[in-house]
């Protein structure tokens, strides 16, 4: 398989050329001054021309399958930050436009089209009311959302993916009935995955994001949802699952009653196979960096589990607090680990990071209540989205909810843009400019796969 390059970023960030610009005059003056060369960093990833750099972190782990990373340029005629203006306050933030559209528009000098390897497509902004499209056919995005297309993925990949992930879930772990066939080809994981991971060096490791969405969305299904899901009883299955993640450590009499129960069930057999295989290709904070992810998330689905016990429909604010939990974070929250490189845990902690992260989880997130709308209407009982919870708590129309949910969404992301370019401007570390790529490039494909699975989703009839 080709290995295709950097993944295509659609909110990068200038600052790769600031970092370079500030190493270089940090070596001028050791080397002006008669001192030994400044210490490597710790964690930041070797970029040829740029001294003071170290190699991959000791914990991370690179299958010997991996190709070796293409030589990235050092930039040419790069801008000090001198040259990059910024509010007042140090902020960047969508009040200004003219900063935030700077910083993701990337470096332009000569030799910097080599940070970036393939074509970045512009974003797409929501279009005025009058503009509007009369009604969006069927593969089209929704109108007024504000997202970046991204390039049609490798084909090559997507039927590879595909191929070793249904061989995975019949063979290896026994995920689903022979019923269910036609849904799980319809849900095209593999386009997905290839599509959210354009930086993965080889096939493997798009499989190792591509398992555990396989299994979260399983235990999605079986036990909150579509095939057999229910509130009820919902903690003790969720607790029992999640051990198959995060390993119980008891004694010698119990060891084996816990260890026979992850096989018991579908969704525990695709958890504990998906897991083993992610930890083998990790290093321990990545794999510990997911597990708590993951206890988010099912802190997520017992909020809404409960909500629908009492059929409390939620406040707006209480609604989006809830799916800050039930989201897709632990998707782009693996994203180094499925580029085969570590973002350090301390970097990953940063408050800022955490931000960053939550937001774009959040615009995706809503992304799929916007997507999935019909669907779920078309579904038993009342099921929450966004629009819903809107229509309900502000009185509004199906149609004002679901365009003010569209609003939602927009304010998220440009929330997350304009944060991504200010912790890229504040921490130009290499692997924190690859992560923040990688994050972006998750968000991107996400909506990509929304919008063209037209097995899954169609759009209201609002336009």
């Amino acid at each position: 398989m080709p290995d295709p390059g950097p993944s295509p970023q659609s909110g990068l960030p200038a600052a790769a050329a600031h970092f370079g610009a500030y190493v270089l005059a940090n070596a001028q003056a050791h080397a002006a001054s008669g001192l030994d060369a400044p210490p490597a960093l710790p964690g930041v990833p070797a970029v040829p021309g740029m001294p003071g750099t170290a190699g991959m972190p000791a914990g991370a782990v690179v299958p010997a399958d991996v190709p070796a990373p293409a030589a990235v340029p050092t930039p040419a005629a790069v801008p000090t930050p001198a040259d990059v203006s910024a509010p007042a306050d140090g902020a960047v933030s969508s009040g200004h436009p003219d900063v935030l559209e700077r910083l993701l528009r990337g470096p332009s000098g000569v030799g910097t089209a080599g940070l970036y390897l393939t074509e970045r497509p512009e974003p797409v902004r929501p279009a005025a009311p009058e503009a509007a499209p009369a009604g969006p056919a069927a593969g089209s995005p929704v109108p007024g959302l504000y997202h970046h297309p991204v390039p049609e993925p490798d084909p090559a990949r997507v039927e590879e993916v595909g191929r070793r992930i249904k061989a995975w879930a019949i063979d290896e772990v026994e995920l689903y009935p022979e019923e269910w066939e036609e849904q799980f080809d319809g849900f095209s994981v593999g386009r997905y995955m290839v599509a959210c991971h354009p930086d993965a060096p080889t096939v493997e490791h798009l499989m190792l994001a591509t398992r555990l969405m396989v299994a979260e969305n399983a235990v999605d299904d079986c036990y909150c949802e579509d095939h057999g899901g229910s509130p009820i009883g919902l903690g003790g299955r969720l607790l029992l699952a999640h051990t198959a993640l995060d390993a119980v450590h008891t004694t010698k009499e119990y060891q084996p009653h816990w260890a026979q129960s992850l096989h018991s069930d579908a969704p525990r057999r695709a958890y504990r196979s998906a897991m083993e295989y992610f930890v083998r290709q990790s290093s321990p904070s990545q794999a510990d960096r997911f597990r708590h992810d993951m206890a988010r998330l099912h802190l997520g689905y017992l909020a809404e589990g409960a909500w629908a016990q009492t059929d409390y429909v939620p406040e707006v604010w209480e609604y989006l607090a809830m799916r800050q939990f039930n989201n897709f974070r632990p998707c782009p929250t693996i994203t180094d680990t499925v580029g085969g490189y570590e973002l350090p845990a301390d970097l990953h902690a940063l408050p800022a990071m955490q931000r960053v992260i939550a937001l774009a989880s959040n615009a995706t997130t809503i992304v799929n209540d916007l997507y999935s709308y019909t669907k779920e209407l078309a579904g038993p009982g009342r099921h929450l989205n966004l629009p819903v919870v809107i229509a309900e708590r502000e009185n509004a129309s199906e149609r004002d909810a679901y365009l003010k949910a569209v609003e939602v969404h927009n304010d998220l992301m440009h929330d997350f843009e304009a944060e991504a370019a200010a912790l890229a401007t504040a921490c130009p570390v290499p692997s924190v400019l690859r992560f923040l790529r990688g994050v972006s490039a998750w968000v991107d494909g996400n909506h990509y796969w929304h919008q063209t699975n037209t097995y899954r989703y169609s759009l209201p009839d609002f336009w």
